[in-house]
């Protein structure tokens, strides 16, 4: 057993893997696993639990109004469109999730359902086991050697289809974005990705356009009837992201329509069981080849994010936040204080004070200890504007060696 000071009551509302309670339980956490419980059962459920954790359970705003002790919600997964994060902000509840972990076993669902579209594999499955034998309707498959792909939304599994796409001697185009991670600009520019600067430019140039982007208001309804008219003739559309990207009845008419074709893995009104009777006419269209929302379900995917698990719960009892989505991020403020100081009991506590009295809020604060543990440098980021007496008063306190001042933006 690996000791922690710090032990959690952890519940986790999805299936979860025997790995990952059994390493949790090891370092004296308590775990309860409820794989059953419904969105409205929660609430109900969450008194005395430190940590919540979910994979497609919907955590809402009562969720966090009635909790006693919930700090930390992870979503084992990447996409926290189901988690309302503003009400987890507002009761000082971490949201975190496991973004890149599930990217290649999505990456791979969307390179299958490509060829099984291209190369017609289900139908073709469909009338040998009825025993009829058809190569001349299903010999006239286009191919994807020289085609090209639009990816919208090139993140870490659009990256990873990007790569895959690429083995496959295809064109990659994806739109230009300033705020692209520098990791993906990087395998970008590896794989010759080409960017783009609107739709307009790259729906009609692309034999696939692949959707990998979040749900949200932005790109609710992304795929609409100008959107579909915007896309070649005979071009496929493949959604692994979310289904409420796609206006289904606008998908209808295209494919009833038009020379269009669809790889789908989501949809808007799928079940949020695992088994359920459902009806879809998107997902039962002749021109659909669909899966049912599977693309982060292999066995390599679940690892991983059961890893990803462990690795929040012990990074959060270590007093870290990885890859918390509703923390603002850590430069806010007006400035940024810098105080090298011993060691000692009490020296930040005057510090704060002192801050106190000139009514300076601190907005983040991190006090690092130097090698051999006699000093210490704290940076503190506050709201509001320093005085010089105000330094020069922090710079005379007991075992205080020096203080310094920059604004946010860095300037002294």
């Amino acid at each position: 057993m690996r000791p922690t000071e710090v032990t959690m009551r952890v519940l986790f509302a999805d299936a979860v893997g025997e790995s990952t309670v059994t390493q949790l339980e090891e370092r004296g956490h308590t775990c309860v696993v409820e794989p059953g419980l419904q969105a409205g059962d929660l609430a109900g459920r969450v008194d005395g639990v430190d940590a919540l954790v979910v994979r497609s359970t919907k955590v809402r705003r009562e969720v966090f109004e009635s909790a006693d002790r919930l700090a930390l919600v992870i979503r084992a997964g990447a996409g926290t469109n189901t988690i309302d994060t503003e009400a987890a902000a507002a009761r000082g509840v971490l949201v975190a999730n496991l973004p890149g972990r599930n990217a290649a076993a999505v990456a791979e669902l969307t390179l299958g359902l490509l060829l099984a579209v291209d190369r017609r594999i289900v139908d073709n499955t469909v009338d040998l086991r009825a025993g009829r034998w058809d190569k001349k309707t299903y010999g006239a498959a286009r191919g994807l050697l020289g085609s090209t792909l639009g990816i919208l939304g090139l993140g870490s599994i659009g990256i990873e289809v990007a790569q895959r796409a690429t083995g496959f001697g295809m064109h990659v185009l994806t739109l230009a974005k300033a705020d692209r991670r520098p990791d993906v600009v990087a395998r970008a520019d590896d794989l010759r990705i080409e960017m783009v600067d609107s739709l307009d430019d790259l729906l009609p140039a692309c034999d696939v356009v692949s959707l990998h982007l979040p749900a949200g208001k932005a790109t609710a309804g992304l795929v609409d009837r100008d959107f579909l008219a915007r896309m070649r003739p005979g071009a496929i559309l493949l959604n692994t992201s979310r289904g409420e990207l796609v206006d289904e009845d606008a998908l209808l008419e295209a494919l009833d329509e038009r020379d269009l074709r669809a790889g789908l893995d989501v949809y808007a009104d799928e079940p949020g069981s695992g088994r359920a009777e459902w009806t879809s006419r998107v997902a039962q269209h002749p021109r659909v080849v669909g899966t049912h929302h599977i693309g982060a379900s292999t066995q390599q995917a679940q690892d991983a994010i059961a890893a990803g698990v462990v690795e929040i719960i012990d990074a959060f009892v270590q007093g870290e936040t990885p890859n918390c989505v509703n923390l603002t991020p850590s430069r806010i403020g007006s400035a940024t204080l810098t105080v090298r100081h011993l060691d000692r009991v009490g020296v930040l506590a005057h510090v704060l004070d002192r801050l106190s009295r000139d009514r300076l809020n601190v907005e983040h604060m991190q006090n690092r200890v130097f090698r051999g543990g006699d000093a210490a440098v704290a940076t503190i980021d506050v709201a509001g504007p320093l005085s010089d007496d105000l330094l020069a008063d922090l710079g005379a306190l007991p075992d205080v060696f020096g203080v310094s001042a920059t604004t946010i933006d860095g300037s002294p």
